[in-house]
């Protein structure tokens, strides 16, 4: 048995979490990247892995598709096949386009209460990081390497937790999403009502923009969403203040050359960026991306961890996503 197999074997049994699982360890992430303390929590940034404990935080809030890395940002690459004229000169030409282009597709009907959602992530740099971490780390982990995952399409259970504000099951997306004003303004204002301020009791408000960029970015990793529905999330997105597009198509967790869509966090010293697919506009990813050299502190005064301007520090890839059937089963 060779030790892929052998990797893809280890722990089996062991769930595959989804979002709701896995966003109280994204958001302590997410967080400290920002410069944020939503909750009254720090997390500690250290990239290099210095404990048991700093590794197994690290691995369960970012193991399964979201890579945390010290790496440069992506150089300009040459434009992939896409579909029309690619125009990434503003945000309100990209997305312009990318609207237009999915108001002309059919919608097609929402899932069965029955189905589920699968989807798949980057994998290559995941094994390859799972595999590296020390066989005592792994073992005592209730993780396991798995790309792929399924969730119920209809998942009343889920709908009920309150623990994540910012978590909605798969049907309550789509529902969420197709019920969206056409008018930007509007639409907007109803995904900040949707997805609550961020806001803790140590610090200020999340402002507006900030707000808006949050709640479209957490719709647009749902899947799925009606085509006419993300034109407008897409048109809305390009009048969100801060909103900028890369004038070239970037390399993201699995290679492939996309779209980013980026606006710098109010307060911390780094940016978000969505991903999107240059040929059909569906969602691609996402990343968060260092702007300005700074340290961050270590836990109870260890040394502080130095991160770079453009270290990239989540890097999340969605490489395919389907409705099928039945758990287990792919497209």
């Amino acid at each position: 048995m060779d030790e892929m197999t052998q990797l893809r074997e280890l722990r089996a049994d062991a769930p595959v979490p989804d979002r709701a699982a896995l966003a109280p360890g994204r958001e302590r992430l997410t967080d400290a990247i920002a410069g944020r303390n939503r909750r009254t929590r720090r997390l500690w940034a250290d990239w290099r892995v210095a404990s048991l404990g700093a590794v197994v935080a690290i691995t369960a809030a970012a193991l399964f598709i979201t890579q945390v890395v010290e790496a440069p940002a992506p150089r300009p690459s040459a434009p992939a096949t896409v579909t029309g004229d690619l125009d990434l000169s503003s945000p309100s030409a990209a997305l312009g386009r990318a609207a237009d282009f999915l108001d002309r597709q059919e919608v097609p009907p929402e899932p069965r209460s029955d189905q589920w959602i699968y989807t798949r992530g980057a994998n290559a740099e995941q094994e390859k990081q799972w595999a590296e971490l020390p066989a005592e780390i792994r073992e005592q982990t209730s993780l396991t390497y798995v790309p792929d995952s399924w969730i119920p399409y209809d998942n009343k259970a889920a709908e009920n937790d309150e623990s994540d504000t910012d978590y909605r099951t798969a049907r309550e997306s789509y529902r969420i999403a197709a019920g969206l004003p056409e008018d930007p303004e509007a639409l907007l204002a109803e995904l900040r009502k949707v997805f609550p301020t961020g806001s803790g009791p140590d610090g200020p408000p999340e402002a507006k923009d900030e707000h808006s960029f949050r709640a479209l970015s957490v719709l647009l990793e749902s899947y799925p969403i009606p085509p006419d529905a993300q034109a407008r999330i897409y048109r809305a997105l390009a009048t969100v203040g801060g909103v900028e597009v890369t004038d070239h198509l970037i390399r993201d967790a699995a290679g492939r050359q996309v779209i980013a869509v980026t606006r710098e966090y109010d307060r911390g010293d780094s940016r978000r960026e969505i991903l999107i697919d240059p040929v059909d506009y569906s969602y691609a990813g996402e990343r968060d991306v260092v702007t300005r050299t700074h340290e961050v502190p270590g836990p109870d005064g260890t040394e502080p961890t130095v991160l770079k301007r453009g270290d990239v520090l989540i890097n999340i890839a969605r490489t395919k996503a389907a409705v099928v059937d039945a758990k287990g089963q792919k497209p």
